[in-house]
This record gives structure tokens, C-alpha cells and sequence, in this order.
């Protein structure tokens, strides 16, 4: 039975993640549109043709759209290349001379200061949701925390070679201060098997040494083959869960949502290296996958999962290519320092680049997720 319904389940989980994760994003566009007088006509979840929809009192068309995979933000006067960013399938009408009315309510028309303001509202929706997703989860469920302390080093391991004991304390991981194990549970497969320089206390005497963890190919507890880096150590003391106050809860949101980014800039640096292989890149497919592991693991685990993606399409929509967010920062900023915008041609050819390499990389995770399958 539960094969039966496995994939039923993970499309269901698969829906209500992107569903909810896009809208976070065009909210933050349509949000900060709104408050700069932007009028927005419609606010799709989905691409294609539109399965319903209502009209608010502003005149804007809420609708959810036949293809689930994304999501747009239609505004009046936006132009072609905004449009192409959200996704909007709706041809603009020919060009004419706006009326006054018009143009105090067209995003063409509004200061440099505010559309970019408008552009930028995207990610950092998905990134100030996330925030709140993991402050929500540490106020609530708190975090396991585990003494930094090697409990046992395996035979023959990296930490065996490295000259690690029992006993040991570990202080940092190079040069990143270490307050609970599970930070080196962190650090050690983010290094992806490269030299790490790390600072134990023995005793009262501090001692610097050199490891090269070992990549391994092992199953996550989902059964999904993966390759990390480790070092065969374990710590020595029991698991336990530490609740924050709000204050501190906050801080570790922010902390853990940098962390995500990090680790994302950090294995997309190692691939760009050729230190780590493009095995780990996914789409859609894959997205689908883990959020219905995700949600059977529990709504803990289901909601992080939610925080994490959101995270990571905040960022990725950061990144200085046309077509995505960062990229009309980009022209944005030339812009500003030209004081006036590039010219149609320019933009034009920056988005057909930006398209073909948006198109060229959902083809590879895509082809990498029937890999994996």
C-alpha cells in the first residue's frame, strides 16, 4: 500500500513546496510593487494557461496556472525582459505613448531606486521566510547539540592518520570555531575530501592537525546514494536538545540561513574547481523526490526542507545573470553609473544568453535526475 501511494504522496509534497516557496518570492515582488504604486495585474502560481483565478478590489488577477513549476508577478509597463524573469506568458500590448495616470502607476516609469527596490524584494522574501522557518523550528523543537569531544577514533580512518585520540577536544575546523559536533558534522562534508587544518585540546595543550577526510559513497537515511567526506571519529557524549529564548532563537535562524548560503556558494566553487562532481545538482525531478521524503520524515523536517529551497532560489535568482532577478540588478547598477539605461539591443541579447544558459542547465540536473532515478 504505501508503494501505492508513494507517488501521489511526494506529487502532493512536491506541489505544496514549489507552490509555497514561489509564492513567498512573487509576494515579495508584488509587495514592494505595490507600495512603490506599481499596478499589478496579475499573480500567477503556475505557467500556461490559467485552471482559476479571482480579481481583488486593485484590479490584479490572482490565478493558479496549468504547469507548476514557477510562478510570475505581471505588472503594467514592466516590459518584455521583466516579463521574461517571471515567466509571463502574456504578450504586452504595442508600444504607445502613456498617459500621465499610466505612467504614475508603470513600473517602466518609476525611479531606478524603486525598481530595483522591486527586483530585489524576490529573493529576499525567500530569504527573510526562511529565517522565520528556522526560528519557528528552534523555538519550538530546539536544536540537538553534542560535545565537541572524540569519544572514538576508527582504525585506519583520516582521524587515525591525522593523529587524533580519545579525549581529544576540538576547537576549530580551519580557522572556523567549534561550539558543538555537530558543527564538524557540518564542516567536515562541505571540505568535500580536501586538506582541513584543525585545532584539538588535549590536556591543556592545544594541537594543531592535518587531515584528509576520506570521500565515501554511502545512503542517507532515505536510501538516496550520496558521497561524503569523512573523518572516523565519534563523539563521546550523548545528544542532547537545547531551546533558546526568542532573542537567541533569532540569532541562530540568521546564522543557520547564512549557513545554507554558504555551503551553496562553497560546493558550486568546488564544481566550477572540478574539486567536486555535478552528481549533487538537481531539478525538478529531484526536488519532487526529496520533498515527499521530506514530508513523510515529519512536518519538522518537512518545513526545513522548505526553508532550505527557498533559501537556495533567493540566491540562485541573486546570481548576475539575465533572465534571473540579479541579473536586472546588474543592468541595474550599469544604470546607475552610466545614468542612463543600456540600450534595447543589449538587454535584448543579455536575456537570449541568459536563456540559453537557464535552458541549458535545467536540461543537465534534469537528465541528472534520471541519472540518480
Amino acid at each position: 500500500m504505501d508503494t501505492i501511494f508513494d507517488l501521489p504522496f511526494t506529487l502532493v509534497s512536491f506541489l505544496i513546496t514549489l507552490s509555497l516557496v514561489v509564492f513567498v518570492h512573487e509576494f515579495g515582488h508584488f509587495f514592494v510593487a505595490r507600495k512603490a504604486g506599481v499596478k499589478c495585474e496579475s499573480f500567477s502560481i503556475g505557467f500556461g494557461p490559467e485552471l482559476f483565478g479571482w480579481n481583488d478590489k486593485h484590479g490584479t488577477r490572482w490565478k493558479f496556472s496549468l504547469i507548476p513549476l514557477g510562478g510570475y508577478v505581471k505588472m503594467f509597463g514592466e516590459g518584455e525582459t521583466m516579463q521574461a524573469v517571471e515567466g509571463g506568458a502574456e504578450t504586452p500590448p504595442p508600444a504607445r505613448e502613456l498617459t500621465p495616470a499610466e505612467k504614475a502607476v508603470s513600473f517602466k516609469h518609476k525611479t531606478l531606486g524603486q525598481r530595483a527596490a522591486i527586483v530585489f524584494a524576490g529573493p529576499a522574501a525567500n530569504i527573510l521566510f526562511a529565517i522565520l522557518v528556522f526560528w519557528g523550528v528552534f523555538v519550538v523543537a530546539g536544536r540537538p547539540v553534542t560535545e565537541p569531544v572524540v569519544g572514538e577514533v576508527v582504525k585506519d580512518s583520516a582521524a587515525a592518520q591525522a593523529g587524533f585520540m580519545a579525549g581529544d577536544r576540538i576547537l576549530s575546523v580551519d580557522g572556523a570555531a567549534i561550539d558543538r559536533f555537530e558543527d564538524i558534522q557540518r564542516l567536515v562534508p562541505m571540505g568535500h575530501g580536501l586538506p582541513m587544518a584543525i585545532t584539538v585540546l588535549r590536556g591543556r595543550e592545544e594541537i594543531a592537525l592535518n587531515a584528509l577526510p576520506r570521500v565515501i559513497e554511502d545512503r542517507d537515511v532515505f536510501g538516496n546514494v550520496t558521497k561524503r567526506a569523512i573523518l572516523g571519529i565519534a563523539a563521546s557524549g550523548e545528544r542532547r536538545v537545547e531551546k533558546p529564548g526568542l532573542v537567541e532563537a533569532l540569532g541562530w535562524s540568521v546564522g543557520q540561513t547564512y549557513t545554507v548560503v554558504d555551503s551553496t556558494v562553497v560546493a558550486i566553487g568546488q564544481m566550477i574547481k572540478g574539486l567536486r562532481g555535478t552528481e549533487d545538482l538537481g531539478g525538478p525531478i529531484r526536488i519532487a523526490k526529496y520533498s515527499g521524503q521530506a514530508a513523510k520524515s515529519g512536518l519538522v523536517n518537512f518545513v526545513i526542507f522548505m526553508a532550505i529551497l527557498s533559501v537556495n532560489l533567493g540566491f540562485i535568482n541573486l546570481l548576475p545573470v539575465p533572465l534571473l532577478d540579479g541579473g536586472h540588478l546588474l543592468f541595474y547598477a550599469i544604470e546607475a553609473v552610466r545614468g542612463r539605461p543600456l540600450p534595447e539591443q543589449v538587454q535584448e541579447w543579455g536575456l537570449r544568453v541568459g536563456l540559453a544558459l537557464v535552458l541549458f542547465l535545467m536540461v543537465f540536473v534534469t537528465w541528472n535526475d534520471i541519472v540518480q532515478l
